[in-house]
C-alpha cells in the first residue's frame, strides 16, 4: 500500500482532548430486593413441579447475573423448576453451541445463576399471524410449563414502533431463534417494525407466558429500574417502560461530525455492532436521528463477537485488525437474517489505525485542519468519556453537559501505527 500511504501522508490528524459527557444517572441500588418485591406482588402463576423457561438475551444487561439469578430463585420459592433458553435469533453463529457459549461470556452458568443452560435451534410453530405467516418459538420453550421472559428494553436501531427492543421482540426474533428471526425479517426493511409487533403479539397470545421482567439502564449502562408485568399486562406496559428509557439514552452532542472513529463495535455493544442513531447511519429507510457523520471508521471487533461483524457495511474505511478478526459466514447469515445485506458489506482497509484517522480526515473533506470535527469513542455504548477536536469541541450543541478533562493533544499511536487510547483496557 506504498501509494496509498503516500496519499495520505499529509492529513493531519487534528490535536484531541479527552471530555466527559453528562447523562442521567438514575440508579438502582438494591435490584435483587426491588426484583423479588415486584415478583412476589405479581404473584405470577407457577405451580409446584412447573418447568419454567427463563429467557437468556445476547446483550450486555446491566446486572445481568443478578436480575438472572433473583428470577431463578423467584422460580424456585414458587415450587417452579427454572431452566434458560438463549433467545437471541441468529446470534453466535445461528448454532446451539455459540449460543450458550454468549450466555457463558456473559456470566450466566448455572453455578452462577442456579438453573441449567438449556440450548437448542429447533423450533415449534406455535400459531400464524394475520398475514399467515408461520410464528416459530425455541421447542424447549414451547415444551416447558411456562415461559419467563426476560429483556432489556430500550430503543431499536431500525424499528420505530411503540414496540421495539423488549419483550415482544424477544418473542419475535429472539426466542424464535434463526428460523423465526428470519420469517420475522421476510417481508423486508420498510416493514419489519410492523412485523414484528404482529409476530411478537400472535406469540404473546398462544404462548404459556406467567410473566416479563423488564429492565432499564441510564446513560452510563448501569441498572435504573426493574419492571414486572403479568402476561396480559405486557402490551400496555412494554411501550410506557420504552418511554422512560428513551429519556435516559446517552448520545454525543454534536449535530454534525466531519469524521467519527469509533474503537470497537461487537454484538454486545448492539445488534449492528454499532448504534446507527449514535454514528448517524440510518439502517431502516428511515430519518437520521443521530448527528450527521461525514465519515466514519472503525478500528476493532470485540472477542465475544465471534468474528460476526454485521454492521461493520455502515463503515467508511476499517482497520486491517478488525478485517481479520472477520467470520464472513456468520457475518453475512446474521445480516442476511436480517434482511440488510449491506450490513455485511467490507469497507475499505487500512492497515494501521493511524490510517483510517488520514482516511476519515481526507474523506470529510475539510481544507483547514483546525475547522475539522473529529470525534473518537470506544463504542457507542461507552459514550461518557470521548474525544473531541477543538472544532468539535467548539459545536458541542449542550456544553453545560459536556466538561473538558485534558489540554488538546496529539492521539497516541505506536510504531506499527496503532491507537494507544484503549488498549490497556482490551483484553
Amino acid at each position: 500500500m506504498a501509494k496509498l500511504n503516500e496519499m495520505l501522508e499529509g492529513y493531519e490528524i487534528p490535536k484531541m482532548a479527552k471530555v466527559r459527557q453528562l447523562f442521567d444517572r438514575t440508579l438502582l441500588e438494591n435490584p435483587e430486593e426491588k426484583l423479588i418485591g415486584l415478583l412476589r406482588g405479581k404473584n405470577l402463576p407457577i405451580q409446584k413441579g412447573d418447568r419454567i423457561a427463563i429467557t437468556g438475551s445476547s446483550r450486555g444487561i446491566a446486572e445481568y447475573q443478578r436480575i438472572m439469578r433473583t428470577a431463578v430463585a423467584y422460580v424456585k420459592e414458587k415450587g417452579g423448576i427454572p431452566f434458560i433458553v438463549p433467545a437471541m435469533g441468529s446470534h453466535g453463529g445461528g448454532t446451539a453451541e455459540g449460543q450458550e457459549a454468549m450466555l457463558r461470556e456473559l456470566g450466566i452458568t448455572e453455578a452462577a445463576v442456579g438453573a441449567p443452560i438449556i440450548s437448542c435451534m429447533d423450533v415449534a410453530e406455535v400459531a400464524r399471524t394475520e398475514l399467515g405467516l408461520p410464528v416459530y418459538i425455541d421447542k424447549n420453550a414451547v415444551e416447558a410449563d411456562g415461559i419467563l421472559l426476560l429483556n432489556r428494553v430500550k430503543t431499536h436501531t431500525s424499528i420505530r414502533e411503540k414496540y421495539q427492543s423488549g419483550l415482544i421482540k424477544m418473542m419475535a426474533i429472539g426466542l424464535a431463534k434463526h428460523k423465526g428471526c428470519a420469517m420475522t425479517h421476510s417481508l423486508g426493511t420498510p416493514f419489519l417494525g410492523e412485523n414484528m409487533v404482529r409476530v411478537g403479539l400472535t406469540a404473546l397470545k398462544y404462548l404459556k407466558i406467567v410473566g416479563g421482567i423488564s429492565v432499564i439502564e441510564n446513560g452510563y449502562e448501569q441498572l435504573a429500574d426493574v419492571y414486572v408485568s403479568r402476561k396480559e399486562e405486557i402490551p400496555e406496559t412494554e411501550p410506557e417502560i420504552l418511554k422512560r428509557a428513551m429519556g435516559m439514552i446517552p448520545r454525543i452532542y454534536l449535530d454534525k461530525i466531519d469524521a467519527l472513529v469509533v474503537f470497537e463495535q461487537g454484538k454486545e455493544i448492539s445488534g449492528t455492532g454499532m448504534d446507527p442513531a449514535i454514528v448517524g447511519r440510518p439502517i431502516n429507510r428511515l430519518p437520521n436521528t443521530g448527528p450527521h457523520v461525514e465519515a466514519l471508521g472503525v478500528l476493532r471487533l470485540t472477542g465475544f463477537s465471534r468474528g460476526n461483524a454485521s454492521g461493520c457495511g455502515m463503515a467508511d474505511f476499517i482497520s486491517r485488525r478488525l478485517r481479520d478478526a472477520i467470520d464472513e459466514e456468520y457475518t453475512i447469515i446474521n445480516s442476511l437474517t436480517g434482511m440488510k445485506p449491506f450490513l455485511a458489506n467490507i469497507p475499505p482497509t487500512l492497515a494501521t489505525d493511524k490510517l483510517v484517522f488520514q482516511a476519515c480526515v481526507k474523506a470529510a473533506g475539510q481544507i483547514r485542519p483546525q475547522d475539522l470535527k473529529l470525534v473518537v469513542v470506544r463504542s457507542t455504548r461507552s459514550l461518557e468519556e470521548i474525544w473531541l477536536s477543538r472544532a468539535a469541541w467548539a459545536a458541542v450543541s449542550e456544553p453545560e453537559r459536556v466538561e473538558r478533562l485534558s489540554d488538546f493533544e496529539n492521539l497516541p499511536f505506536d510504531s506499527a501505527g496503532m491507537l494507544q487510547l484503549f488498549e490497556a483496557a482490551i483484553p
